[in-house]
């Protein structure tokens, strides 16, 4: 009954007052547990997950207990995965486990906030000492029908926020500039805060700011940028810079992001979360000086906003040698539907289905067919799901993790 009602073009608009009661509700029976910490918000289309594990690892570097809920996983020292597909989660969880954070002693929270969350009202009660933003583009239209009301639903987070760190590059920060109470900006080419001598490698990124010399174990020159917001908030908290440089240098990884597998293969294999145009675009962009050719698999949500399944393909099509389509959470949608889209957009872009496009329904056979096709000094892109841990099928979540399944298949290949 709810997946019908949730179909109404109204439904999300009609749930609203329940929301606000509900946030009302968990924060009060929970003692407004977030009054009791130092919160640093995240919000942005991509590069949330990584600002934040870099922010908790610079606040655990300066000695402080700092708990940390994203993504991929939530606690403080010892953390738990986040088995729902959800980064902020709903009001009720999200305020028992902030109590729970704030129980075990910890003084910081550094807490993932999507727009969802901020337009159905699960941050209410939650006071943000700083609030970043990382960037906007195209993605949950399916629920806020126009880049302006996604923009508007992020702009909640910085109205509220004592200080805002603004991303100077993405135009959305001209609105948000108007309606922060006190801000910087930061950019590669806008901003008050710039980097310099950015050098762009295999193992990660390095870079100036101010006097401190930056360097990150994850690549890619959006890294740049998730860091330097990390910087600056770092800057901000009143951290010394060697410790805002050893915070950033001994984050290893964040999982499921840009995530490097190496079982002995004679090729390369990389997962990441991207599943938005603009997060494909820039991990493509990441490996650009690759030499070899690059093999993708990726595939598409259910229920989720369709208008994007061509934009992807095409971007697919483009930087790849060969491109597998392949099913994502599809959820109660039909499976061949939403690979068509993806099709669509990769055959617009010059790829021909059967020669170096092709169509594989299971995902751990698409990973397969992938890993068949790479020979010596390929790329093996593997895109969309990153860390979850569970795939949506019509009839509910199967166990299924990108990384445990490309390291199976790559051990059964020798």
């Amino acid at each position: 009954m709810k997946k019908l009602l949730e179909k109404l073009p109204f439904y999300n608009q009609a749930v609203l007052p329940y929301h606000y009661m509900q946030a009302v509700v968990a924060s009060t029976k929970n003692g407004f547990p977030g009054r009791k910490l130092r919160v640093i918000a995240v919000t942005g289309t991509n590069g949330k997950t990584t600002t934040c594990f870099m922010l908790w690892n610079m606040l655990k570097t300066a000695g402080y207990k700092t708990g940390i809920m994203t993504t991929v996983a939530y606690g403080v020292e010892k953390l738990q995965p986040e088995l729902g597909h959800m980064t902020t989660v709903d009001a009720l969880t999200l305020n028992k486990r902030i109590k729970d954070i704030a129980d075990s002693g910890a003084e910081f929270l550094v807490l993932e906030v999507t727009s969802h969350a901020l337009a159905e009202y699960r941050t209410l009660g939650i006071p943000i000492e700083i609030a970043i933003f990382t960037n906007l583009t195209h993605e949950h239209l399916d629920y806020h029908k126009t880049l302006e009301g996604y923009r508007n639903a992020k702009g909640k987070l910085f109205k509220k926020a004592k200080y805002s760190i603004l991303n100077a590059d993405d135009p959305a920060t001209e609105y948000y500039e108007k309606i922060s109470r006190e801000y910087t900006t930061y950019g590669i080419k806008h901003g008050e805060n710039r980097p310099k001598n950015i050098k762009l490698l295999v193992s990660g990124v390095k870079y100036s700011y101010h006097d401190m010399n930056i360097e990150t174990k994850i690549p890619g020159e959006f890294n740049v940028m998730n860091s330097l917001a990390a910087v600056i908030a770092g800057e901000k908290l009143g951290l010394e810079k060697s410790v805002i440089e050893k915070g950033i240098k001994t984050l290893a990884s964040v999982e499921g992001r840009m995530n490097v597998i190496d079982e002995g293969q004679p090729f390369t294999v990389i997962v990441d979360y991207a599943h938005a145009p603009d997060a494909i675009e820039k991990v493509f962009n990441s490996v650009k000086n690759h030499k070899g050719r690059i093999i993708s698999v990726h595939g598409g949500a259910g229920r989720r906003d369709p208008s994007t399944r061509p934009i992807r393909g095409e971007l697919l099509a483009k930087h790849s040698d060969i491109v597998i389509i392949t099913e994502d959470d599809s959820r109660d949608e039909p499976l061949d539907k939403i690979m068509q889209g993806f099709v669509d957009g990769a055959v617009k872009a010059g790829k021909t289905l059967g020669k170096d496009l092709f169509t594989e329904p299971d995902r751990k056979k698409a990973i397969k067919l992938a890993l068949d096709k790479a020979k010596k000094g390929d790329l093996v892109l593997v895109l969309g799901k990153g860390h979850e841990k569970t795939i949506l099928r019509a009839d509910g979540p199967h166990d299924f993790e990108d990384i445990k399944v490309v390291k199976s298949l790559l051990k059964n290949k020798k």
